[in-house]
C-alpha cells in the first residue's frame, strides 16, 4: 500500500473511537462547541443509521430533518422514507424522479415522517477539517458500524 494513503487511513481509528465515544446530544440542541467540519453520525440507541460529513456540521444535520427540506437536502430521510416504502430502486424517468416521489401520496408522507423521526435520533461528531480525510472517515466509519443508509453508489 502506497505509504503516504496507509498514513491517512492508520489515522482513522482514533478519530473514530473519539467518534463512537462521544455522548450523543440531540439536532435540536447542538451545543455552542459543536465543530464546523467533521463527520456525523446519527444512531437509534445502539443501532448506527447513517454517517455523513460536512464543512457545516450545523447547518447540514438540520436539513436531514428540517419539514421544509427538499430531497436533495434531506437524503437520509430520503433514503429511509424509499425503505419503508420499498421505493429502494432509484428510477431515471420523469414519473419515478425524486421530485415526483415526494409528491406521491404514499411516500410524501413518508418522507416527512423520516425527517421528523431524526430529530428524534442520537447525534454524535467528530471535528475534521481535511477534506481528504473527513471524506475517508466518513467510509471507515459506514464501513465498520455497517449503517444501513450509507451508500456509496455513483449516480
Amino acid at each position: 500500500m502506497n505509504s503516504k494513503f496507509a498514513t491517512f487511513v492508520e489515522s482513522l481509528e482514533p478519530a473514530f473511537q473519539t467518534l463512537i465515544k462521544m455522548t450523543p446530544v440531540c439536532v435540536e440542541r447542538l451545543p455552542q462547541s459543536t465543530p464546523m467540519r467533521g463527520i456525523y453520525l446519527f444512531s437509534d440507541g445502539a443501532k448506527h443509521l447513517y454517517v455523513g460529513r460536512s464543512d457545516n456540521i450545523r447547518r447540514r444535520v438540520r436539513l436531514h430533518c428540517r419539514p421544509g427540506s427538499q430531497h436533495n437536502q434531506a437524503t437520509f430521510a430520503f433514503r429511509m422514507a424509499r425503505r419503508e416504502t420499498g421505493h429502494t430502486e432509484a428510477a431515471y424517468t420523469a414519473t419515478g424522479s425524486r421530485r415526483a416521489m415526494v409528491k406521491d401520496a404514499v411516500f410524501g408522507p413518508a418522507f416527512l415522517a423520516c425527517k421528523a423521526r431524526i430529530r428524534s435520533l442520537d447525534l454524535r461528531y467528530v471535528e475534521e477539517s481535511d477534506p481528504t480525510r473527513q471524506a475517508l472517515l466518513e467510509i471507515y466509519t459506514a464501513t465498520v458500524l455497517g449503517t444501513p443508509f450509507n451508500d456509496f453508489e455513483n449516480h
